[in-house]
């Protein structure tokens, strides 16, 4: 990864509030972060303030693989990648670049926001269509999973449209992230 502009790299801003960072990833992606405006009192692994990082893979080959590894790497450094519930964030990473890429003229940006109460994932594509969740999936028949899955490993998900596109979000509770706890429903 390569620093193109702000403080530091892209996984260290060197702290500096406000201080956006960018880098080349290589194959067209770039990503971008934002280090809180503000830090307080925080509980030990969890993002101090409210955090962004951006991955833009519009036209980029690989996105499902290239978003994996970004968000694997973001759920490291806030210190969420220790319960089974980081691998299900992955998982859930995955279907809303899939979906995207195979139902919504392909992904355009993966953003990843969190703070002490949840993380935030948005996966934006380029179409206004919203997506079409299939009832229950049915055995021995491949597809239509994906947003039973995104429902089921995900506390909170929905989508919102804007101009040309739209964003697939989904949220999982910073509870399960650092404890493992499964989610309430």
């Amino acid at each position: 990864m390569r620093p193109t502009e702000g403080a530091g790299s892209a996984g260290g801003l060197g702290r500096v509030p406000g201080a956006v960072a960018r880098a080349e990833l290589g194959g067209g992606a770039t990503v971008e972060t934002k280090e809180p405006e503000a830090s307080g009192p925080m509980s030990v692994g969890l993002p101090s303030g409210r955090q962004r990082r951006r991955l833009t893979l519009m036209g980029v080959p690989g996105s499902v693989a290239k978003g994996r590894a970004f968000t694997r790497q973001a759920l490291r450094d806030w210190g969420w990648d220790r319960t089974e519930t980081s691998e299900d964030t992955l998982l859930l990473v995955s279907e809303l670049l899939t979906n995207a890429s195979l139902h919504a003229n392909g992904c355009r940006e993966l953003v990843l926001s969190a703070d002490e109460s949840a993380l935030h994932i948005e996966v934006h594509d380029g179409t206004t269509t919203p997506p079409v969740r299939h009832s229950a999936p049915q055995r021995g028949v491949p597809g239509g999973r994906g947003l039973y899955i995104v429902e089921r490993l995900s506390d909170r998900w929905g989508t919102h449209t804007y101009g040309t596109g739209k964003a697939v979000w989904a949220e999982i509770e910073a509870s399960r992230l650092e404890y493992g706890m499964a989610a309430e429903r």
